[in-house]
């Protein structure tokens, strides 16, 4: 058995936090970091999975061998594990072993980068050291009044916008498709560009909305960095980017949030309140904090680390009324005797 090393004691501030429900930066302590530890360089994973029996790494580093790099759990539901020689751009998953000992791979909810579909791995990756180039632009944004100045928004989906080579249908990347917009974006003076989703998804003919990647920009177009220069870039310009964003609902793919550990964490565990039929899809558990942490970290994740000036929230509807989409029979009331989800309308 090829043991990893299982870190220090973990600090209790990030753990506390999401408990809590107030951990806006979970993305610091959850997910993939590359570092170094008693003198070796590799990363420390931690997971999310109050269901499991067991936690393992595995990856083309261990040839995806489940008992080599079993995880440890540092607090309820909490494990991780350092493994020496991890690089940057190494796929892993999460080997999970159900309350039934059935064993389910995941990707990782909180990784930064994932392979291009069909694979569903996550990649190791260090989302420190672009050369931001954008300064100018947010020192003036510090200054603009937000609410009464005038604002002109284009909304485009980045892979149909424009194609670099529609033939054979191939995409410009992140970098490639600033350099195609901005001078569009300026001759129509338009103030902001809103992006539909740019998390990562699983099915190339949808446009975004079913996001299995709240933290990683999909690699369809590139790396995380060269999501960064799109967004410099149009900063460079003079030019605001939004970004849809999805806390409404998640798909079922196998690999995804869906049933993490193999029992509800990300979906409301009631069927009347955790699925969108029509969509097919589950509805996040807003009365949970770890999942509040989640999105809400998410959230300010793409304003923290890519600079994005805003975000335009989906469906928020479906968040609000527990009948959407419901026939009668098919939804309960709230506490209160009423149809409006008063978790969700906390959690907004």
């Amino acid at each position: 058995m090829k043991q990893g090393k299982q870190t220090p004691k973990s600090s209790d501030l990030p753990i506390y936090l999401f408990r809590q429900g107030n951990n806006q930066e979970a993305y610091r302590y959850f997910g993939a970091h590359l570092c170094d530890q008693d003198g070796q360089a590799g990363a420390v994973f931690r997971v999310w999975a109050p269901h499991a029996n067991a936690v393992a790494v595995v990856g083309d580093f261990n040839n995806w061998a489940p008992g080599d790099h079993p995880m440890q759990k540092v607090a309820d539901g909490i494990w991780e594990l350092f493994i020496p020689g991890i690089k940057e751009y190494d796929v892993y998953k999460y080997c999970i072993t159900t309350a039934s000992d059935e064993l389910v791979y995941k990707a990782d909810p909180y990784a930064f980068h994932t392979e291009t579909r069909p694979s569903n791995g996550s990649k190791v990756y260090d989302i420190e050291g672009y050369p931001w180039g954008d300064e100018a632009w947010n020192k003036a944004e510090e200054k603009r009044d937000v609410i009464n100045s005038p604002m002109s928004i284009y909304e485009l989906q980045a892979g149909s916008w424009k194609m670099k080579d529609p033939e054979n249908g191939v995409p410009y990347n992140y970098s490639e498709l600033a350099d195609q917009l901005v001078p569009y974006i300026k001759e129509m003076g338009y103030t902001h560009v809103e992006l539909l989703p740019i998390t990562e998804y699983p099915f190339d003919g949808s446009w975004g909305y079913q996001v299995t990647g709240y933290f990683a920009p999909t690699s369809r177009y590139g790396t995380p960095k060269d999501f960064m220069a799109f967004v410099d870039k149009l900063h460079q310009a003079g030019i605001g980017v939004i970004l849809d964003w999805v806390p409404a609902h998640f798909p079922k793919d196998a690999y995804g949030l869906y049933m993490f550990d193999g029992a509800p964490c990300y979906e409301d565990p009631n069927p009347r309140r955790g699925e969108h039929k029509e969509w097919g899809t589950m509805v996040f558990n807003y009365g949970m904090n770890e999942v509040a942490s989640f999105l809400v970290s998410s959230a300010m994740f793409w304003i923290e680390k890519y600079h994005v000036d805003g975000l335009r929230v989906d469906a928020v509807a479906s968040m609000l009324y527990l009948d959407y989409n419901r026939r009668d029979g098919e939804w309960e009331q709230n506490s209160k005797g009423g149809k409006e989800n008063l978790e969700a309308i906390a959690f907004l």
